[in-house]
This record gives C-alpha cells, sequence and structure tokens, in this order.
C-alpha cells in the first residue's frame, strides 16, 4: 500500500488485528479474482483505496448493531468488508450477504471462514427471499435509488438505517426516487471520491 492509502485507514481508526483480516481478505480476493471475476481486472490495482477503503467508511457512517443486511455482494463490498470490521469493533452484530452468483456466494463464505467474519450467505435472488427485518441495509453498485428503496420496504426495519454508496450523479437519483418513495436523506461525502457520496436514508415509505 502507498502512504496515502495506509493515511486513509488511519484517518478510519482501524486496529492493526482488523488490517490484518482485511490484508487476509484482500490476499483471498486476489487469488480468487481471475476465475470468478469479483472486481473488475483495471480496478483490483487499486483494491485497498477503490474497494477496501470505500467499504470501511460505509461501516463508519453508522454503528453496527443487530441484524446488518448487504445485498448483492459480490466480491464482498461493502458487506464483507464492514463484517470484518464487526468482528473486532461490534461482535454482537450479525450479518447477511445476499448474493445471486453461486461461485461468488462460494467465495463469500471462503472469505468469512478465513477472516473470522461473523456472516451467513443467501445465494438467492433478492425479491425472492423473505422480508430480512434488516437494522442496516447496505448495497454498493447494484440499482438505482428507486429499485433500491423498493428492497429497503421489503428487507428493512422501520426504525432502520439503509447506506448506499453513490457517484456523482446521486441528486438526480435522489430528486427520481422522491418521484415515488418518502425518505430522509443524508449525504455523507466520500473519502476516496470528493464528487460521491454514501446516502444515509430513514423512514422510508410509498409515496
Amino acid at each position: 500500500m502507498t502512504p496515502e492509502q495506509l493515511a486513509g485507514f488511519s484517518d478510519l481508526d482501524v486496529s492493526r488485528e482488523t488490517f490484518d483480516r482485511l490484508t487476509v481478505f484482500a490476499t483471498l480476493l486476489e487469488r480468487w479474482n481471475p476465475r470468478i471475476n469479483l472486481v473488475s481486472r483495471n480496478s483490483l490495482k487499486d483494491l485497498w483505496t477503490r474497494h477496501i477503503l470505500d467499504s470501511v467508511q460505509v461501516f463508519r457512517c453508522v454503528e453496527a448493531k443487530g441484524h446488518w443486511v448487504d445485498l448483492g455482494s459480490g466480491g464482498g463490498f461493502p458487506g464483507m468488508v464492514c463484517a470484518i470490521m464487526a468482528a473486532e469493533e461490534a461482535p454482537d452484530a450479525h450479518f447477511t450477504l445476499v448474493e445471486s452468483d453461486q461461485r461468488k456466494a462460494a467465495f463469500l463464505r471462503s472469505a468469512a471462514r478465513e477472516c473470522r467474519a461473523k456472516c451467513t450467505v443467501l445465494s438467492r435472488r433478492i425479491e425472492k427471499i423473505a422480508p430480512l427485518e434488516a437494522d442496516i441495509l447496505s448495497a454498493r453498485a447494484l440499482a438505482d435509488l428507486t429499485v433500491l428503496l423498493s428492497y429497503c420496504d421489503r428487507h428493512l426495519r422501520d426504525t432502520g438505517v439503509a447506506l448506499f454508496p453513490k457517484g456523482a450523479t446521486w441528486e438526480k437519483e435522489v430528486a427520481e426516487a422522491r418521484k415515488q418513495w418518502n425518505f430522509a436523506a443524508e449525504p455523507i461525502t466520500s473519502l476516496t471520491e470528493p464528487q460521491a457520496v454514501i446516502l444515509k436514508i430513514k423512514g422510508v415509505s410509498r409515496g
């Protein structure tokens, strides 16, 4: 890692033990990636900044507790990274990672074992799963906000909070989503991409 990347982790107050777990995860992903394309080849060289650090900051947006559900977990971002963070910082929290691709789900189960992260991997489509009653719901690069809010309506508790990383066009997505949904959205500026945000969403109901 570069000094700048290490500084990013220092700013987020990641312990040595957690950093070591994340290193195990990164090594595992690099080993699996040529076979099942967990992340794009171009972004693999920026794995720590573009994917891992980007997911750590999602974890820092809320107090991890209760049931955390990550939708469309793919290569483990942000869900597996958040579960690894919680292993030391919020050991009572439990994570459910939803990933319909069987090969990616197999990777996630392997990562959970090797990184000693407390999580369940569900290899089914989001729409087919019974309501998960999440206290915290996250998803990264999965769908536009309007679709994500329909997942909130199904899987997020009334008192829960959703965390959705979004790019530079996030304001347009929020405006479009408000045509169908009522919700409160707090944009938190991304540490890894200044024009991007993490949308912290509460109070989702149909408009």
